[in-house]
């Protein structure tokens, strides 16, 4: 357990807990423990779904710009390269992640909700990538994922006005993928969660990868890709299992042991 991120374990949900004072700003050591935290909720196999949360107040209101002011070009190279990584992690975890998002998500918190599958806003939640106020571009995934998620020239319209924008607006761009009130964010993105944690482990996985992967490639690649995921499913315990229950007692009675 880090000093300013842990993950939480309950019921087959894992949460990735951001707390450092006063807005979770992410610095070097923040960032460390966010992949720390990503390799271990990939790992630990009681952890079936996962939850991103920064707290009742924020997400995480960016990077930490006192930190990185005075980080010369030669080290900033390494350091948003290590960032770039550990969000990465974070998007490949292979098991639905869902972000609550409280308060602020700008910047690089916005980055990093946006490694989340899914997204739920408190009414009052404002998201938004600044960067471009500061003289500089997102650099942690903004320019990339915002794009994929809503367009390019909705994503540029963000990025290069560093507006933000309100849970309402980011519920109708698709950001957002459900708003409710900010007291019920976090159960909110549990219960989103609780319903994979019984599921196919494997088959959700292979969902998320033929997805995501096949996002970047052509589609000719991406449905081989889907293929052969598809197929090798057959080798798994839950396909048998979810295909006799459905021959003898109809859809949706299969009880997974996710292996």
């Amino acid at each position: 357990m880090g000093e300013f991120v842990r993950l939480e374990v309950a019921d087959g949900i894992g949460t990735i807990r951001l707390d450092r004072p006063k807005m979770n700003a992410i610095n070097g050591q923040v960032r460390a423990e966010l992949q720390l935290a990503a390799v271990e909720a990939t790992e630990r196999t009681d952890v079936r779904a996962v939850v991103l949360y920064g707290g009742e107040r924020v997400f995480a209101a960016g990077a930490d710009i006192k930190e990185m002011e005075t980080i010369p070009y030669a080290d900033m190279v390494a350091w948003a390269t290590q960032l770039q990584d550990t969000f990465k992690l974070l998007a490949k975890i292979p098991k639905p992640v869902v972000a609550a998002v409280t308060g602020y998500a700008l910047g690089g918190g916005f980055e990093l909700a946006l490694t989340a599958d899914f997204r739920v806003l408190g009414e009052s939640a404002q998201v938004g990538v600044p960067e471009i106020l500061l003289g500089v571009i997102p650099g942690a995934g903004g320019t990339q994922r915002l794009t994929r998620l809503v367009g390019p020239a909705k994503a540029k319209g963000m990025v290069m006005t560093g507006r933000f924008v309100k849970a309402d607006e980011a519920l109708a761009l698709g950001i957002a993928d459900k708003v409710v009130p900010d007291a019920d964010v976090y159960a909110e993105a549990v219960a989103m969660a609780q319903q994979w944690v019984s599921g196919p482990a494997v088959a959700l996985r292979a969902a998320k990868q033929a997805v995501d992967e096949g996002l970047e490639l052509d589609l000719d690649a991406a449905l081989r890709l889907e293929t052969a995921l598809f197929a090798g499913l057959f080798a798994t315990e839950d396909q048998a299992t979810g295909m006799t229950s459905f021959v003898q007692q109809g859809p949706g009675k299969a009880r997974f042991s996710g292996r």
